[in-house]
């Protein structure tokens, strides 16, 4: 605040008196903290804690629906990220492929929680990555299964060939369902849409290759004449193969339109669709979910479709699927984890896959939630504050242990002595444990906020400041800590090779000196008010030079 406003505002008084005695009014004692650890470990994923069951009516009838035996239940992910997802982007190259299907692979774990990942099979490049990542599952059976993807149309039928040339178990067929896609799309109607799809399954259980039916659309499709019947005539189909081929059931919110809430009307209800497709004869563990993010609802609806009764979501990496996309395969390890525990996922993976990406050219949005770079960085200085006295206040887990992201602030007006203090004891720290042990004097800080001000106030700067800037300013004003860390940090030392404060004495008195003699020049030529540029990376090396050259080897 400028201080001409400063003294304006000091002399303005009150307009009235508010007659509350505030002793009294407060009435809660002083208490203890109470965390919630139960719920939120922060070295893990916050929990789901369910407090009881819920009921829904359903054609006309109660149904209750016990989320914590569902958690019990055996969830599972698939995977999208070669069949929707290459949909939504240039295609991958085979190198591509592979490495994000050993990345899936790690990020599944031991227990295969990503059961399996699709492929399309109409380009030799289609097929040449698939053969790829089968031979990678052969050799690695705990990544996820490669299955594939074709139309329900009896014209795709040569690929189920190929499939059982290949080796290949499992194929979603698409089967639209609504009749804007049965009638208007397919040309056809109920009956000969029933017909080509069941044809179409028979033809790859006689060639051992189990069926998932993508019901496409599905929370836009007639139920009562169309879906019900049809997920009958599955049911039934099933009674006619061996378990490992009977179909499986992928509902497809084709458009995004459903909602995770009770009390909405089918076909848009998630709980109520879930629950019919059961009553169909169609188990749980049979039954996927694959959503589209076109309202913003694309979790929400996906974990929804678990706790009431479909035992699988299907997700993509980082959302990437048609339009608005699929849900992101990131997220659905964290809710996974959120209701079942870690189970061998390895969640650090995440953020490789999110750097994977970038290196393909992809923009991952600043805000991305879990891998965006700043989705856990801070700017306001009170969220620094918190975040140096412990980081539990504003962090939503451990981003560091799970995965492998610390906690950082960048620096603009928002940011204040509390901020800057918090980036300190970052960039200082050796290590992320280390962080909230460092002590730093905010006194030592004043001249290096002033001088963030003043790039704001009187240079009307929009821009945030950078590390390098921050790193020249803590350089001239707390030498004793900054000089031996950039050091450190500038030439790679580790060990017993770190230079201390002993060691950079001479530096630490150069700059000490150059700081007086600054402000001295400063004074004599009027500009006494305007904060001093900072220790260039220059200068620091050519002290480096002069006085400790041996450090730089």
């Amino acid at each position: 605040m400028r201080k001409e406003l400063k003294e304006r505002i000091l002399s303005i008084e009150p307009v009235r008196e508010v007659p509350v005695d505030i002793a009294q009014l407060v009435t809660v004692p002083e208490g203890a903290p109470r965390l919630f650890e139960e719920t939120f470990p922060h070295v893990e994923v916050p929990r789901f804690v369910f407090s009881g069951t819920a009921t829904e009516i359903i054609d006309g009838k109660p149904v209750t629906f016990d989320f914590a035996e569902r958690a019990k239940a055996p969830l599972a992910i698939t995977d999208t990220t070669f069949r929707d997802g290459q949909q939504a982007r240039p295609p991958y190259t085979r190198k591509q492929i592979v490495d994000l299907y050993r990345l899936l692979g790690r990020l599944s774990g031991p227990n295969r929680v990503i059961a399996a990942t699709e492929f399309f099979v109409y380009s030799d490049s289609d097929i040449a990555a698939l053969e790829a990542c089968l031979d990678e599952y052969r050799a690695n059976l705990t990544y996820p299964e490669p299955t594939c993807w074709i139309r329900g149309l009896t014209d795709d039928a040569l690929f189920l060939k190929l499939m059982q040339h290949l080796g290949v178990r499992e194929t979603g067929i698409l089967t639209s369902c609504s009749d804007y896609h049965v009638f208007l799309k397919l040309r056809k109607n109920w009956k000969s849409a029933a017909t080509e799809f069941l044809t179409m399954a028979k033809q790859a259980a006689e060639r051992d290759i189990r069926v998932r039916f993508h019901l496409e659309d599905v929370t836009r499709a007639n139920m009562d004449e169309f879906v019900y019947p049809f997920l009958e005539m599955i049911a039934r189909f099933s009674d006619c193969v061996p378990e490992e081929l009977r179909p499986k059931v992928r509902l497809c919110d084709t458009m995004g339109f459903g909602l995770p809430y009770m009390g909405i009307e089918l076909p848009r209800s998630v709980p109520k669709l879930v629950y019919k497709v059961q009553q169909a004869g169609i188990p749980s563990h049979r039954i996927e979910w694959h959503g589209h993010n076109d309202f913003h609802l694309v979790i929400a609806n996906a974990v929804a479709a678990w706790l009431f009764g479909c035992d699988v979501l299907n997700a993509t990496m980082l959302g990437f699927g048609e339009r608005t996309g699929n849900p992101p395969i990131e997220a659905a390890v964290i809710m996974y984890q959120a209701i079942k525990g870690s189970n061998g996922t390895d969640s650090r993976v995440i953020t490789e896959i999110a750097d994977y990406f970038r290196e393909m050219g992809v923009i991952v949005p600043p805000n991305y939630p879990l891998v965006g770079d700043d989705s856990n960085r801070t700017r306001a200085g009170i969220h620094g504050g918190g975040l140096a006295l412990d980081e539990r206040i504003y962090q939503i887990f451990d981003t560091s242990k799970i995965l492998g992201r610390p906690p950082s602030i960048t620096v603009t007006d928002k940011s204040g002595l509390e901020g800057i203090a918090y980036w300190v004891q970052c960039y200082l720290a050796q290590d992320v444990a280390e962080r909230t042990e460092i002590a730093v004097k905010k006194t030592r800080l004043v001249e290096v906020a002033k001088w963030v001000d003043y790039q704001y106030d009187e240079l009307e700067r929009t821009t945030s400041i950078s590390d390098d800037e921050l790193v020249q300013q803590i350089l001239l004003h707390m030498p004793e800590a900054a000089v031996p860390a950039c050091i450190n940090k500038r030439y790679g030392l580790h060990g017993e090779a770190v230079a201390s404060a002993d060691d950079c004495a001479p530096i630490i008195a150069w700059i000490k000196d150059e700081k007086k003699r600054r402000v001295q020049q400063a004074r004599a030529e009027g500009r006494g008010d305007v904060p001093l540029d900072g220790i260039s990376m220059e200068t620091l090396d050519n002290l480096v030079r002069q006085y400790v050259p041996h450090l730089r080897h």
